[in-house]
């Protein structure tokens, strides 16, 4: 609701001054009410509000018939905030009534000093208010309200910010020059000519609008092959939105996205620990059971962290009595895949840091995990990238578009190996959930820096990387509880664990917490759900019927339990367990339930 202040009140408060003439002219003209919708009567319009935390009730209310109602989640605070356009050395008036336990009510970006109030404890409305002065080139600030962490949901109405009105901001004109560039068999990349006085884009898929962005490109994904697609933009600043483009209409191309087409619609994959044998003892690959659809080589590591040269060999005899050789295994590799397995190479792991910090590093890792794919006679790639291998450098806050040097050359590298190889090529990813899931809230060093850099920098690989992902399996375990779309921690060890972990997988989620930069869904043949395979294996370890009830929940939407799901998935690819060798010594506990699973 806009509130101004009455005409009678002012000419009383001039008279009462000695005239009209005791109003300055610049208080007559330039004093107006700025805040946006500060009485919440049109729902969210003008304020942005942190992961979904933010929403308009009919009560209580402070005036009018509406009010906002926050609620703090795990590590987020509940924020709700507004861009205020201001003028130059000016002074302002921020006040606002709230309910609940810390309530905040500041401003900043004003250019002196940034200003909060709050009060501890408002069982009724309680009254906010500060003030202050902008500095020489300030155009902008921000107002905001936030709770306080783990307490309950609190509430606000009547916000205003009382001052000077910055010069009007002109609404933008349509873009033009829509143009669709080559599509995949899931995506669509799109470019228009820059808007000025623009401060970003909406995209538009039909009439839905799916995406934001700042600069004048984008790509959309997660569309289904072989079909038609029509998309528009429309330029955006502090003003509103322009109107929307002409619509451009472009077709995918047929196949899925990701190679490695063979696989069965529902795949049971597994670490073989090929050079070490980790106390589980050594497994042949001609010993490695018919279940296991995919076998990942562990591990490919690299000479030296920064060096890109990967190299992979035999778990020595000392370690390993009953190795076979060199000739055999590779005899068995080929066996294997005579009978529909795929066998892949896994880089990383716990011990084998890979940072491809440099191009150089790059095109080492391009030539040397090429010759062992050739050596062998592998179906691919897995990438189990861990502990600091992938890290976001300050300031590499957009997942759609990093400039971190070990993201950008990761992406490079295995775009080219899978150009090399072609369409048949097998691209796997085992991130922890650190790296993902974590992303819902926190994304590398933050916006203000302080952030492990390392959280959610998977993202972006796996984004840039989709169209040609067979395969992600992100490790549910050796995991701390991590919030799913639901705003609550979840911890491993239970079928509501994988449940809502899969979930933010297949139905996307906000990074950070910003909606303008949404993680678009994979497609559920894309997704499997990894597990230890016994409780030696590691951290989180869920019983059969346990991943049997996640199961249910995710492709049939049965024994969900408290999580429920924004979608049913039947076609999950299926199952990834570390380990191989770790099953067989815990007598094929994990494969054999897999086999019994009733998918449909």
């Amino acid at each position: 609701m806009d509130r101004t202040r009455p005409l009678t009140l002012l000419l009383a408060g001039s008279l009462a001054a000695g005239g009209l003439l005791a109003l300055t002219p610049a208080a007559q003209a330039a004093d107006t009410e700025l805040a946006r919708n500060g009485g919440f009567e049109v729902g969210l319009d003008g304020w942005s509000c942190t992961a979904g935390s933010g929403a308009v009730v009919p009560s209580p209310v402070h005036g009018g018939t509406k009010a906002l109602q926050a609620t703090p989640a795990g590590s987020d605070n509940a924020r709700c905030s507004q861009t205020v356009t201001v003028k130059p050395n000016s002074s302002y008036t921020l006040s606002g009534w709230v309910r609940g336990s810390y309530v905040y009510l500041g401003a900043s970006g004003t250019g002196t000093t940034d200003v909060s109030t709050w009060t501890a404890s408002a069982p009724d409305w309680q009254k906010l208010s500060t003030s202050f002065t902008t500095g020489a080139s300030t155009t902008s600030v921000t107002i905001y309200t936030h709770g306080w962490y783990g307490t309950p949901a609190y509430q606000a109405d009547d916000l205003s910010l009382y001052g000077p009105g910055g010069d009007p901001v002109q609404l933008p004109t349509a873009p033009t020059g829509l143009t669709a560039g080559s599509p995949t068999s899931t995506s669509v990349p799109l470019s228009w000519t820059a808007v000025s006085g623009a401060t970003s884009y909406h995209v538009y898929q039909g009439t839905t609008r799916i995406q934001t962005v700042t600069t004048p490109s984008a790509t959309v994904s997660g569309l289904t092959a072989s079909t038609p697609y029509t998309f528009q933009v429309t330029a955006v600043n502090s003003a509103g939105e322009s109107p929307k483009s002409a619509a451009v209409t472009a077709t995918t191309t047929s196949g899925g996205g990701g190679g490695g087409g063979g696989l069965p619609a529902h795949a049971l994959v597994g670490y073989l620990h090929a050079s070490f044998a980790n106390g589980s003892g050594y497994t042949r690959m001609a010993d490695v059971p018919d279940s296991w659809d995919v076998i990942d080589l562990a591990f490919g590591e690299p000479t030296s962290v920064t060096s890109g040269d990967i190299r992979f060999t035999l778990c020595p005899a000392t370690e390993c009595p009953n190795v076979e050789s060199l000739a055999d295994f590779k005899a068995a590799i080929k066996a294997k895949q005579a009978a529909g397995k795929k066998v892949l190479i896994s880089i990383g792991g716990q011990n084998g840091q890979v940072q491809l910090s440099t191009t150089a590093a790059r095109d080492t890792f391009v030539s040397s995990v090429s010759k062992i794919i050739d050596e062998y006679g592998l179906d691919g790639l897995d990438i189990d990238f861990e502990g600091h291998s992938l890290s976001l450098q300050t300031g590499d806050t957009d997942f759609r578009n990093p400039t971190s040097p070990v993201v950008v050359n990761l992406i490079q590298a295995v775009k080219t190996l899978k150009a090399r190889y072609g369409a048949k090529f097998v691209l796997t990813m085992a991130p922890e959930t650190f790296f993902v899931q974590l992303g819902y809230q926190y994304y590398g060093s933050g916006p203000w820096g302080g952030q492990d850099p390392r959280a959610g920098a998977y993202l972006p690989v796996i984004h840039a990387l989709r169209d040609d992902l067979t395969l992600l399996h992100v490790q549910d375990y050796n995991s701390g509880s991590i919030m799913g779309l639901d705003n609550q921690y979840h911890s491993m060890g239970g079928a509501d664990f994988h449940i809502a972990m899969t979930d933010m997988l297949l139905t996307g989620f906000p990074v950070a917490g910003n909606t303008d930069r949404f993680f678009p869904p994979l497609r559920p043949e894309q997704v499997a759900i990894g597990l230890p395979a016994s409780t030696q294996a590691g951290n989180g370890h869920t019983t059969p019927a346990e991943v049997n009830k996640a199961l249910d929940c995710l492709t049939k939407k049965t024994n969900c339990g408290t999580y429920q799901t924004h979608g049913t998935w039947p076609s999950l690819r299926g199952l990834m367990t570390w380990s191989i060798n770790w099953d067989r010594y815990n007598q094929g506990e994990f494969a054999k339930n897999f086999d019994a699973y009733a998918w449909s």
